[in-house]
């Protein structure tokens, strides 16, 4: 079998690995954290069972939705799997890293969060433009700060590219950089505002005063609904992929041989377990925040992203 074919089935293979897992991530949060709050938990396969209800569920539209509302489901799902197919899950050096630029990652989730605020006020309803408002608000500003931590990591490894920047930091080893933890706070933060997580919105909430994401996806249902909460957790699942794959690369395979690939899936998924257990943890010991404080909380994050590439400036390039 050619090398090339070969490459390129491990790239589709780890991008279905990628979007197949994302709900398997989310049903392990809900478990978690019914456990922590000592609460009846479902099983981890939930998320799946959901999705699977809503795929085979009749679809009802408004009169008055234009076809920017059906095709908005499909372009956000669409702009999120190939916003996964440029973060390296399991190994780099894949054919895709061709295109894993942290600017173009960047660049896809605000694609799809454009079509999302275009379809919430699509239909007219005060719900939805009150969600496409605070959505955007949002978005401008969770990028600002999330470019500059991501800046300040390229500046390390003096590329954008997320999978030769991954390898550079595997190969570097365990260096103490200060610059590195301002910026992974940052992205943290940033990761909880862009998933619509506790503190900075609810996901399990329908609350017309602290809806953010959902209150422009109401009019949705059926397949429609399926698609949009699918992306949703494949861009949770991108986040934290993003965290403990550039920030903590141990175990990631720089080689496609099957002892590495199988410690690149253990290493992953024993990370990912782990940090979903920190964000449990943090969510439930905060509480949801009012609207008006999101932007201080943001504005921190981009303020601590900001040290960290002045940290980096002093520190490492000693200028």
């Amino acid at each position: 079998m050619d090398s090339q074919l070969i490459d390129w089935v491990l790239a589709a293979a780890q991008g279905l690995l990628f979007i197949a897992a994302a709900p398997l991530l989310a049903g392990w949060l809900q478990r978690v954290k019914c456990h922590l709050q000592n609460r009846g938990a479902p099983s981890v396969w939930q998320p799946y069972r959901n999705l699977s209800k809503l795929m085979g569920k009749r679809m009802v539209l408004a009169e008055n939705a234009s076809w920017l509302f059906r095709a908005t489901p499909y372009i956000v799902f669409g702009a999120t799997l190939l916003a996964a197919a440029v973060v390296p899950l399991v190994a780099v050096h894949l054919p895709t890293a061709a295109i894993a630029d942290m600017i173009v990652l960047v660049a896809f989730f605000a694609l799809a969060r454009f079509f999302t605020a275009l379809a919430g006020l699509d239909i007219g309803t005060a719900f939805g433009g009150m969600g496409a408002s605070r959505e955007m608000m949002v978005g401008a500003l969770a990028e600002p700060a999330m470019l500059m931590a991501v800046f300040t990591l390229s500046m390390t490894a003096n590329t954008t590219n997320l999978s030769v920047a991954t390898e550079y930091l595997l190969h570097a080893g365990l260096v103490l950089r200060p610059s590195f933890l301002f910026a992974l706070l940052a992205l943290a933060m940033v990761a909880v505002a862009e998933s619509s997580r506790v503190p900075v919105d609810n996901p399990a909430t329908h609350l017309e005063l602290t809806m953010l994401h959902e209150a422009m996806i109401l009019e949705y249902g059926g397949r429609h609904l399926a698609l949009i909460e699918w992306a949703s957790q494949i861009k949770l699942m991108i986040y934290s992929v993003f965290i403990v794959d550039l920030y903590f690369p141990l175990g990631i395979a720089t080689d496609f041989s099957a002892a590495s690939l199988a410690i690149g899936v253990v290493a992953v998924t024993a990370k990912l377990m782990l940090l979903a257990v920190l964000l449990v943890v943090w969510e439930t010991v905060l509480a949801k925040m009012r609207l008006f404080r999101v932007p201080q909380f943001l504005g921190f994050a981009f303020m601590l992203s900001l040290l960290g590439m002045l940290t980096h400036v002093v520190l490492e390039t000693g200028i």
